[in-house]
């Protein structure tokens, strides 16, 4: 397209100005396909098409020939050149090309042809200049706004990415909280079942029956969780755990052999607060079965102005290296924690058992 567009538009201006400069020849229209020839190579090497556009312009403006569209080829040299990021070439060849028409309309125009030419007007001159600039300029903006749209590209995949991990952290979260504390419990159970199997059987079917339920129950939030991977743009079907299934927990816990003993009442919090509330409250009793050797444990509800308190506290002692529990448990919580810019304090306490200490910040209701 631009070497038909420069070929024939040199054409056409070679009949409009016969008789005031040189016509198109051989070497003319040679000198049009070789600056049209340089532009394949405009995205491999942009520096390199714009200087030798420029250049091949300047040799067939200094040879005479016809103006004519001849200066679009360096027009698109410079745009790619400024796009790809070598502005300076851009400027440089441009300020070559200009030098050159120059020194050819107002030095040498006697000695080259046409014969019998005038120097070009000065007004002319300032037109050429006028339409670099210009050139340069709508080059720069170009650049400039392509720029902004791959910031902008970049920094929309990278929130889609923080988004995806935040959900998958999320779903992780879930999962572990979910199986965590219904596997211990089935763990606890099966271990209780086997040990009477023989002995007692009718405490050894109360045990299948608690595993039965607590399977059940995984299975129903897995499926709850895993729903939302389904069908991300639904809201779901039930309704997240809150503190109100804290009796329940108080209940498998119970199955499990912990007596959990409750002080304070479950007020009424936002879903986020809630379901953090509850999962911290699960995991930490899920920590004393399976990390500590205490019969007993204590859960503490405490609404303060702006924020919900937490504790969780055993008697011990612990049965392992790590009382509090280890690898994700924790650290769920405290992310659990942290999103709702909350804090957890988890550690030993001085009499011998665990202590889990949360807060959570609550929006108070205007």
């Amino acid at each position: 397209m631009i070497t038909a567009v420069v070929v024939i538009g040199s054409a056409f201006a070679s009949r409009e100005q016969k008789g005031e400069r040189v016509q198109l020849d051989g070497l003319g229209v040679a000198l049009l396909l070789l600056g049209c020839a340089l532009l394949l190579w405009r995205k491999r090497h942009p520096v390199v098409v714009v200087f030798g556009t420029a250049g091949t312009v300047l040799v067939y403006v200094g040879a005479g020939y016809v103006y004519g569209p001849v200066f679009v080829t360096v027009a698109v040299g410079c745009f790619s050149a400024v796009l790809a990021g070598h502005r300076r070439a851009a400027w440089s060849a441009l300020g070559m090309l200009w030098a050159g028409h120059l020194l050819v309309a107002h030095w040498l125009y006697h000695r080259l042809p046409p014969s019998g030419d005038d120097a070009a007007p000065w007004a002319q001159e300032i037109a050429v200049a006028t339409w670099m600039v210009a050139l340069v300029s709508v080059s720069e903006l170009a650049r400039v706004r392509r720029e902004q749209w791959a910031r902008d590209r970049a920094a929309r995949a990278q929130a889609a990415r923080r988004r995806a991990d935040e959900e998958r952290l999320r779903i992780a979260r879930e999962l572990h909280d979910v199986l965590a504390h219904s596997i211990s419990v089935i763990n606890v159970q099966a271990g209780v079942g086997l040990a009477l199997l023989d002995s007692d059987p009718e405490q050894a079917r109360t045990a299948l029956t608690t595993i039965k339920a607590a399977s059940k129950e995984a299975l129903g939030e897995v499926r709850q969780v895993l729903g939302t991977l389904r069908t991300p743009g639904d809201a779901p079907r039930a309704p997240a755990p809150g503190l109100d299934r804290l009796p329940e927990l108080v209940a498998q816990a119970a199955d499990a052999g912990l007596t959990v003993e409750t002080l304070g009442e479950c007020p009424e919090l936002p879903p986020g607060a809630d379901l953090a509330a509850f999962r911290i409250v699960q995991e930490a009793l899920t920590n004393v079965i399976r990390h500590s050797g205490a019969r007993r444990a204590r859960v503490l509800i405490d609404r303060v102005p702006g924020a919900l308190r937490l504790r969780i506290d055993d008697d011990g002692p612990a049965t392992g290296a790590d009382a509090g529990g280890s690898g994700n448990g924790l650290a769920g919580m405290r992310e659990r924690a942290a999103a709702l810019g909350g804090t957890i304090e988890a550690g030993p306490r001085e009499d011998g058992g665990f202590r889990v200490l949360a807060e959570l910040p609550i929006e108070e209701e205007r």
